[in-house]
């Protein structure tokens, strides 16, 4: 089995439904196993600002699939929840994407591993932090990289929702 993080991001509807809906059909789903998940974190949106805010979360797993067998797991996922195809960087029901694989490097037309824009967003790479610090990101750990993004980009808004995190634990629950 190899280690994956997965980043996963919503501002549509009842974010935190979505995300611990997203969560348990990760976990549901066969050669995924879950292992630990960060708190949410709320930001303002990236790219097309004149929409909600997101949360994001994101989850380490163990798998014994391959990146592309795993993207495509994402995908479906997203259609599961309902995800629309709109505007690049738009409005999301849910958005899945593979931030890192361990021993992995790979840039193809459809995946990049890892994300190639995961080390200049806040809101991947602080919830990455919570639950990966000693994972490794071109020869740096997590912490450090985003010990270094919170200075350069200290006006990208991404804070630990408590609030948005104890409902996402609630519902979970049930």
């Amino acid at each position: 089995m190899a280690e994956a993080a997965l980043g996963l991001g919503t501002n549509m509807g009842d974010r935190e439904a979505a995300l611990s809906r997203a969560v348990a059909l990760l976990e549901q789903m066969p050669g995924v196993e879950v292992i630990a998940i960060s708190g949410l974190y709320a930001s303002a949106p990236w790219g097309v600002e004149d929409q909600p805010d997101f949360l994001n979360l994101c989850v380490l797993i163990e798998t014994d699939l391959g990146p592309m067998q795993l993207l495509h797991a994402c995908k479906a996922v997203e259609a599961e929840l309902g995800r629309q195809t709109r505007e690049r960087w738009g409005p999301r029901e849910m958005d899945l994407d593979v931030l890192m694989m361990p021993g992995v490097e790979m840039d193809t037309e459809t995946l990049s591993i890892p994300h190639p824009r995961m080390q200049e967003r806040r809101f991947v790479m602080e919830p990455l932090a919570e639950i990966a610090p000693d994972w490794v990101l071109d020869g740096e750990p997590i912490e450090s990289r985003t010990a270094a993004l919170r200075r350069r980009a200290a006006d990208q808004i991404c804070e630990r929702d408590d609030s948005a995190t104890r409902r996402f634990a609630e519902l979970r629950a049930r």
